[in-house]
């Protein structure tokens, strides 16, 4: 498998597709006892840490969420001491904290590789968000964020970290950027960065969880085995939003069959919604699914595994049902070898209309068929609103300062990112994973997924953590939930309601009892 493939797959936004080609159609003050790092006693912080420290509160109904939050950078340096990355973070803290140490604390990133945790900070997750409530109308600026009141931050302590190359985070004066650009180096400087912030805060008796997006979920798994060789940290639970933890699920590559069956049921989710499916097939969303997927890995297949050697009325058979579960015409899916990459798919799909589909959300839709990923019209709902309020954010409520721009995607980190072995074939951390599970088995997995993702799809997620080859006494530790959103599907206001719940769900159920 070529690089040059891999980083067609790799390169989005939030995870593994920053762009696709025409074929695949990419104020500062001391830290104190109560901030969210704290120094150790004796230990004085680099003077290139620059810690912004607020005090905030959130109401929902009657109740108040006071805060503290932490806004700077925590040097990384080697064991000699020389500086070696400044790694910008957001940090927040619930107070008052009669045990802060007893509180969960869960770290978050997005992926790319090279985007920041912008989306999952200002998108989901963190104390503000910036309203992205329907993408039919898309909102013009100025954009700012409101108080959020489906916070993860009622429940767990909220770290953002911003990887080195994105946000404000960069390599330290002399290094080379390039050695934190790859799947171990990144794993590393960002494993290095959360057992520094664990020290400085004093958080080593926290039960911890890691959260992911997209590219960020390889990154949240690979986390939890390194900061347990490395550092002997164990992690409670991982949460997985939209995930690419096997790349072989989503590789549109000659010989690898299998994203075409993985990829059906988001088409005919997709044909739903925009009403290409016959009448029968518009009535049950759900149960339409139903029917898909087990066509797919039942029928589908095996028909693609036959290859050439097909009959003639298999082949037949197998174009009519693509035809009836995707809304295209058979003579579309005939011309395609019965193989419909999702670029074919989006390009297809409404072309009487003379628009495709969005990548990142199907429901989305562009006159634009150039293939420009910062023109797919999921992404552009997101970038400028989330940035451009991160911006005024950090520095108007956050009291942090810098002349740096906020990278919310690194083209260079993505360009430059070492695979590894995997250019030899698929990015995958199915192994590690099962390491994780096998060696904790009280950790929990929580994963996300996004019916209108044409991105990582959904069925590829249920598939590949179906082949994590755990003991049935595990399989319960991993718990997947669907909901009617896209890649970043909590850009879906019902969705995003329903993973706040969902998520405090399992956050009460992955600690123990007495913690």
């Amino acid at each position: 498998m070529s690089i040059r493939m891999l980083l067609i797959i790799a390169l989005l936004l939030l995870g593994p597709s920053w762009g696709y080609s025409a074929e695949e159609k990419k104020v500062q003050e001391p830290p104190s006892a109560s901030s969210a790092a704290p120094t150790r006693a004796g230990e004085k912080p680099s003077p290139a840490e620059k810690l912004a420290i607020t005090h905030h509160a959130l109401q929902k109904g009657e109740q108040v969420l006071n805060y503290t939050a932490t806004a700077g950078c925590l040097q990384l340096k080697d064991e000699s001491g020389k500086p070696k990355a400044d790694m910008f973070f957001v940090a927040y803290v619930k107070e008052p904290q009669q045990d802060g140490s007893q509180r969960p604390i869960t770290f978050l990133f997005n992926g790319g590789p090279g985007a920041s945790s912008v989306w999952l900070h200002l998108g989901a997750v963190g104390p503000k968000r910036v309203p992205i409530d329907d993408f039919e109308k898309p909102q013009p600026p100025p954009y700012k964020a409101i108080d959020n009141e489906f916070t993860w931050l009622w429940d767990t302590d909220l770290v953002f970290i911003d990887p080195v190359g994105s946000g404000f985070s960069r390599a330290a004066p002399g290094e080379t950027p390039k050695q934190f650009y790859g799947i171990k180096e990144d794993i590393q400087s960002v494993g290095d960065f959360i057992r520094l912030y664990t020290s400085r805060a004093g958080r080593w008796s926290s039960p911890k969880f890691l959260a992911g997006e997209s590219y960020g979920t390889l990154r949240a798994v690979g986390l939890a085995n390194y900061l347990y060789d490395s550092y002997g940290m164990s992690v409670n639970g991982l949460i997985l939003i939209s995930s690419a933890i096997d790349f072989q699920s989503f590789s549109f590559d000659s010989g690898n069959d299998l994203p075409y069956a993985l990829f059906l049921p988001a088409y005919t989710a997709a044909a739903w919604y925009h009403k290409k499916l016959a009448p029968e097939l518009q009535q049950d969303f759900g149960k339409t699914l139903a029917e898909v997927e087990k066509w797919a890995l039942q029928d589908y297949l095996v028909a693609l595994a036959k290859g050439d050697s097909l009959s003639g009325g298999e082949r037949e058979k197998t174009a009519e049902m693509l035809a009836k579960y995707t809304g295209l015409s058979k003579a579309f899916v005939e011309d395609n070898d019965l193989r419909i990459t999702r670029s074919a798919f989006m390009n297809e799909l409404l072309r009487a209309e003379h628009l495709s589909v969005g990548l990142v959300d199907s429901r989305t839709t562009s006159s634009d068929h150039t293939g420009d990923f910062l023109s797919d019209p999921g992404v552009v709902m997101t970038v400028a609103p989330y940035t451009a309020a991160l911006n005024e954010y950090v520095r108007d409520e956050l009291k942090f300062e810098s002349d740096l721009p906020y990278v919310f995607l690194s083209e260079e980190a993505n360009s430059q990112w070492n695979w590894g072995s995997a250019i030899h074939g698929y990015v995958s951390i199915l192994d590690t994973f099962h390491k994780v599970i096998n060696r904790s088995p009280y950790a929990r997995v929580f994963a996300a997924c996004g019916y209108y993702d044409l991105d990582t799809p959904y069925l590829g997620t249920q598939y590949s953590l179906n082949h994590v080859g755990l003991d049935p006494k595990l399989q319960n530790n991993i718990q997947v939930q669907f909901y009617e959103g896209g890649h970043m599907l909590y850009t879906h206001r019902p969705s995003l309601q329903r993973l706040t719940e969902d998520v405090k769900a399992f956050l009460k159920s992955a600690i123990p009892a007495g913690s």
